[in-house]
């Protein structure tokens, strides 16, 4: 298991959690890794608060999801080194995935491409600005033996890489991080959005899919949906919303704080 504080007061029940933990899972749980120095030292809280192993040590890095392999890099991965809250999303985009050729942006370690290559897609291109995330890609596309003329990775700037993309392919998925950590940064972000998924709907051949998320706190449902509807009306192409997506059942969202709500997703259906 790997934990992450993102306050002062849960970093200080970090021994207490690893407790919950281990009664919760007795003899399966082979370590707890405290993955928190980051963020509380970012935002002015322990300070000194470094990251390690508070029960058990370095344990296998390959975890199951789905039946899909990944291999986890949760020391030096982002945030806690796997982004489950696409669980499902992912399982969905395996509905629409056989045959298609597909463009996974901000693909970090790749969930998207293995859950489509699984699916029987014929072709793949994952692209992420980052050269770890693009290593962590191709070690998962190998873990799960697909063929590797099926898949193509790229490190680049997505905005970039949009710009000079092919327009055949049947399905492109938006995932990128937030664009917007705080409220002065929003206006920006949903600039941004609009940006990126006009590039997208530009792009994307007629009859295919746009799978697109914002993972922004302060860039709620509605603000979302209207840059995404900007970005269409921009277009000039029929759109049609097939789904709304949004966080699994295990990222609870309290009534009381709306923001909890922050991952928002849609698949479009692009026409003429």
């Amino acid at each position: 298991a790997v934990i992450q504080a993102h306050s002062q007061g849960m970093y200080n029940e970090r021994l207490n959690f690893t407790d919950v933990l281990k009664g919760l899972y007795g003899p399966a749980l082979k370590a707890v890794y405290d993955k928190s120095s980051a963020k509380l030292n970012e935002e002015g809280g322990a300070g000194a608060a470094t990251d390690s192993y508070l029960y058990g040590s370095n344990a296998e890095h390959i975890v199951m999801e789905n039946g899909h392999r990944f291999t986890i890099d949760w020391v030096q991965g982002q945030k806690t080194g796997f982004f489950l809250d696409q669980r499902d999303n992912r399982q969905l985009l395996a509905n629409y995935a056989a045959n298609k050729k597909i463009l996974n942006t901000f693909c970090y370690s790749g969930g998207f491409s293995v859950y489509g290559l699984k699916a029987g897609a014929s072709l793949v291109h994952s692209v992420d600005s980052s050269a770890k995330a693009i290593e962590l890609t191709d070690a998962n596309i190998r873990l799960n033996e697909f063929d590797p003329a099926k898949h193509q990775s790229y490190t680049s700037d997505v905005f970039e890489f949009l710009k000079g993309a092919d327009t055949d392919y049947d399905i492109i998925i938006l995932d990128p991080p937030a664009f917007a950590k705080g409220h002065s940064a929003r206006h920006s972000a949903i600039k941004a959005y609009t940006r990126l998924n006009l590039t997208a709907l530009q792009k994307i051949k007629p009859g295919g899919l746009v799978f697109t998320f914002s993972c922004s706190q302060v860039v709620d449902r509605d603000m979302f949906a209207g840059a995404v509807t900007a970005a269409a009306i921009e277009s000039g192409r029929d759109i049609k919303i097939l789904h709304h997506l949004t966080q699994p059942a295990d990222h609870p969202v309290s009534i009381y704080n709306p923001e909890g709500l922050y991952l928002k997703g849609l698949v479009l259906y692009a026409g003429e």
